[in-house]
């Protein structure tokens, strides 16, 4: 994906009350010809960059799925600088903990289109229809650099960083579908709710 997928999701925000920025990775969606490196402590660098341009000495952080990782990355960083983080079936400070034949298979979508596919479709609960993964496998092709691809599937499937975030007393709000077949309820009260002392968690009905 890219900062674009966010589609019309900040549509309903009043402009008043607040203002969103969106900031794709390097080597992904606007910065695909950004170069490296390739790696979450230098997206943390460029938030934080991306923040002083715009004059905010302060701000909340959203994140979906590896921009779970991503956002607690910024945390640790510069954890005075972060009012809240809110976590859209987001990955855990201590990484998805994939065994070697998981990682092996999300490392083939990397080049493999229909590997992309059939992960769409087991991370959305196998419940959406073959003209939607179509459309979304169709849409990631070209969408990133190989090697931006790998590097940062590397670091969410492995890295642990909780030791860095644990008991910082922030708010933290997580919302997950009751379909999401992975980055569920517990995992989310194991990891995320157990290392936030103020984390709160929704489950949104009907969704994965």
């Amino acid at each position: 994906g890219s900062a674009a997928h966010w589609g019309t999701v900040f549509d309903a925000m009043d402009p008043a009350a607040s203002t969103v920025a969106l900031i794709d990775y390097r080597g992904y969606g606007a910065a695909r010809e950004h170069p490296g490196p390739y790696g979450f402590a230098q997206h943390a660098d460029d938030v934080i960059a991306m923040a002083d341009q715009l004059g905010w000495d302060r701000y909340s952080l959203i994140g979906h799925s590896m921009g779970g990782v991503a956002i607690q990355h910024v945390l640790a960083q510069a954890p005075t600088r972060v009012d809240a983080l809110i976590g859209i079936t987001a990955v855990p400070a201590c990484g998805s903990r994939m065994d070697d034949a998981r990682l092996g298979f999300f490392d083939k979508a990397v080049d493999d289109i229909s590997v992309r596919r059939k992960i769409f479709d087991v991370s959305t609960g196998g419940r959406l229809s073959a003209a939607w993964l179509d459309r979304m496998a169709a849409e990631s092709d070209g969408l990133m650099r190989p090697e931006a691809m790998r590097a940062y599937l590397r670091e969410w499937a492995t890295q642990d960083i909780s030791a860095r975030i644990t008991g910082l007393d922030l708010p933290v709000g997580l919302f997950i579908g009751e379909h999401d077949p992975t980055l569920s309820e517990a995992l989310m009260r194991e990891t995320w709710m157990r290392f936030y002392p103020n984390a709160t968690l929704e489950v949104i009905g009907n969704a994965g």
